[in-house]
């Protein structure tokens, strides 16, 4: 089985696997976020999508955060002698708070009151956002402490296995909140949400419950301040002296936008075009996790055990992803739930190639700079997430533009259906994954094109930087 023996006896299976249940908790964080609620806003609550496509984007545009905080994680000494624990946990507490309050937000943004909408959109963008930094800390201080836990040897695997938690929590959070969400109404939806609330805070607590020893000598003082190093410094210093790394994070910008635009759509989609119901829709979600995950095992077994080029997986998951997004196209003007599956279950395949192997690709280059894991993890996520972000935003925005250009009549009958924003927003994503591989191209030249030797191990992510 994967994974079985990256267990030592300083740092056995069982309790790698109690670290990951803070991964399967962002895992159902983020089905909620970005399958189920969409759709209950956009199609139960009537909110418009391009107020949805803000929220969402909120918390994913504040990603850069993510670097500052895996740096500090790396470099702040806590009075209590923990590098990480105190990051997981108050992150895992800004989830809590942004959860609680969400349904709330909701139905008071879907009343539609005069004298409260404003009101209950602040409080919505509220909840978004503190959902969202929450995520932001708990997985990048959560991830550098699987890090500084594991062995050199051991340490590339073990990230894998918690990427895959993090996979296998979005494929059963969409399961469970899809079933429970079958006979929908406003009392199961706050349930659920509060559920995961306090879901989430359990979690958390027994993932980090005496994972990270306590270190005396890390007390702070302000010698150790002074001489800390500085944060824009160190970044700006990576950047410049890392051969094609710029070129490397556009490449996973624009490759994470043309994946993730539809992040907003999917659920409203099968909604809107195929009269899907809530319960159905959340199901898709995890079709998707189910393609991502299948996707991550493929491209992790390429590199670890035949020592596959990581420029040309992840081309290989950009140009799977254009024919997927070409059958849930068509899918709609057939009227075909089961080509619809089928396309969102290929778009998770691309997305799983494409991000483990950027992922690698990232580290190699990374990783001769000899930072933190904290700051390496941070910036990665933070480009993707700012991407995922900014494309969220624009995609929603762009449905909403399209959709009220089509009930006017100004782009002619051809156009007039549910389903042709919705076709717009997919054919922009196409085009994103064909300017994701000229921007990846030059890395795929004959230099980067030679043999490799095989990787020794079953499954990981080689060459993590310690």
């Amino acid at each position: 089985m994967p994974f079985a023996d990256i267990g030592t006896n300083a740092l056995p299976l069982s309790r790698l696997l109690r670290l990951s249940l803070f991964q399967v908790s962002v895992g159902i964080t983020m089905v909620l976020l970005g399958g189920t609620l969409n759709r209950v806003m956009a199609i139960e609550l009537g909110i418009p999508i391009t107020l949805i496509a803000v929220a969402m984007a909120l918390p994913l545009v504040l990603a850069p955060a993510r670097a500052f905080i895996g740096f500090k994680s790396d470099n702040r000494r806590s009075y209590m002698g923990w590098l990480r624990t105190p990051y997981i946990w108050m992150g895992a507490m800004t989830q809590f708070a942004g959860l609680a309050i969400m349904p709330f937000a909701l139905f008071i943004v879907s009343e539609a009151d005069p004298d409260a909408v404003m009101v209950g959109q602040v409080a919505m963008l509220l909840a978004f956002v503190l959902v969202g930094i929450g995520v932001h800390a708990v997985q990048t201080a959560g991830l550098a402490l699987a890090c500084d836990l594991a062995t050199d040897d051991k340490r590339p695997r073990v990230v894998a296995m918690l990427y895959t938690m993090l996979l296998v929590g979005m494929f059963g959070g969409a399961l469970v909140i899809g079933q429970l969400l079958r006979d929908f109404s406003y009392m199961n939806l706050i349930r659920v949400l509060q559920g995961s609330a306090v879901l989430t805070i359990l979690m958390t607590t027994v993932a980090i419950w005496q994972q990270e020893p306590r270190r005396r000598d890390l007390a702070p003082s302000p010698d150790l301040k002074q001489a800390g190093p500085r944060f824009f410094t160190v970044v700006k210093t990576l950047l410049s002296g890392q051969a094609d790394l710029k070129r490397l994070l556009l490449a996973l910008a624009i490759g994470t936008a043309g994946f993730g635009m539809q992040d907003v759509l999917l659920e409203p989609y099968g909604g809107d075009v195929f009269a899907m119901g809530v319960g159905s829709t959340t199901f898709l979600t995890a079709i998707f996790s189910a393609g991502s995950l299948l996707g991550f095992f493929l491209a992790a077994r390429l590199h670890s055990r035949y020592g596959a080029n990581p420029h040309v997986v992840a081309a290989v998951g950009l140009m799977g992803g254009i024919p997927a997004f070409s059958v849930v196209v068509l899918a709609g003007a057939l009227g075909s739930i089961a080509l619809f599956a089928g396309g969102v279950f290929a778009i998770g395949l691309g997305s799983g190639l494409f991000s483990v192997a950027m992922l690698v690709a990232v580290m190699e280059r990374i990783g001769h700079a000899r930072l933190g894991s904290g700051l390496v993890l941070g910036i990665w996520g933070a480009v993707q997430a700012l991407a995922l972000g900014l494309s969220v935003l624009f995609g929603g925005a762009l449905r909403d533009q399209v959709a009220l250009m089509a009930e006017a009549g100004l782009l002619g009958p051809a156009l007039q259906g549910p389903a042709a924003a919705y076709g717009v927003v997919y054919h922009l994503e196409i085009g994103l994954l064909f300017t994701g591989l000229l921007v990846l191209g030059p890395l795929v030249r004959p230099q980067f094109l030679e043999p490799r030797a095989p990787q020794s191990g079953r499954f990981g992510l080689p060459d993590l930087p310690n």
